[in-house]
């Protein structure tokens, strides 16, 4: 499996399922990822669910996912003042999935805010935009985390997964391993990341101490601590594809559908 050309989303959420791998990962956003795997670039990507939603020629690796059942804490709008207040939001390009499910929370709950492209700007650049212009921005990832360490006291906070739990009562499924339609062995190579996954959620404290690493001698992430991952790891996200979170990208694909954002009411999700 040492030639599988696999990438994988450069967040701190993704790494649970991925660290330990043995052969060569691609890190990137979701967004170039999910190019890469539709040009045939790639093999296997961990990308936004939204990718199978558009184009379901994948086989989904069973079982695992990044999910959330309740507050994500990294998938965000940043905003000051009341949430049904806010004029425009700035999107973030890197996640279609966090962009679509903005869209399709914000209709359902009859928030009419303008939504307009954003850039890759440093958080002070973010927070100085911000709160010059009374506007919001969605915040993924990484970014995300960083941000609501750093300026907690000066903004708010809508977290998109809280926001669904309320109204749907089920899990959202931010991110799959997709695999293409091509790519032989499929059930072994799921069977060999089910397995990473395994082992990282059962030896946790290893995972930590090794992020921990990672990010000691970057100033963006202070405030990030042991403490503060093993909470993200434990109550923020859930690294499983059961039952309920099928049902929640099911919903998901239906309000896209209802709202415009696919053309398909129904997609067969094709699981290994």
């Amino acid at each position: 499996m040492k030639s599988l050309r696999i990438g994988c989303v450069k967040y701190l959420n993704a790494r649970p399922l991925v660290r330990g791998w043995q052969g060569k990962v691609n890190f990137d956003h979701p967004s170039a990822l999910c190019n890469e795997l539709a040009a045939g670039k790639l093999d296997v990507a961990l990308v936004s669910s939204f990718e199978f939603l558009r184009n379901p020629i994948y086989r989904i690796i069973n079982d695992v996912s990044v999910s959330s059942n309740g507050p994500v804490y990294s998938v965000i709008v940043a905003h000051r003042g009341k949430i049904d207040e806010i004029k425009q939001i700035e999107l973030d390009p890197a996640s279609e999935t966090s962009t679509n499910l903005l869209r399709c929370l914000l209709m359902e709950l009859r928030l009419n805010p303008r939504l307009i492209s954003g850039s890759g700007d440093c958080q002070l650049a973010v927070a100085d935009t911000l709160a010059a212009t009374g506007n919001a921005r969605l915040l993924i990832g990484d970014q995300a985390i960083q941000f609501r360490q750093k300026y907690t006291p000066e903004f708010s906070f809508w977290d998109l997964g809280e926001q669904w739990k309320k109204l749907f009562n089920l899990p959202f499924v931010y991110a799959l391993w997709l695999i293409r339609p091509e790519v032989g062995e499929a059930t072994q190579i799921a069977n060999l990341l089910r397995g990473v996954r395994d082992a990282n959620v059962a030896n946790l404290d290893d995972l930590v101490a090794e992020v921990l690493t990672r990010v000691a001698d970057n100033r963006k992430w202070s405030g990030v601590d042991r403490e503060f991952l093993s909470r993200y790891y434990t109550e923020h996200l859930q690294f499983g594809f059961g039952e309920r979170e099928k049902e929640g990208l099911r919903i998901f694909a239906n309000l896209c559908t209802n709202h415009g954002l696919l053309p398909r009411p129904d997609v067969a999700l094709h699981v290994v």
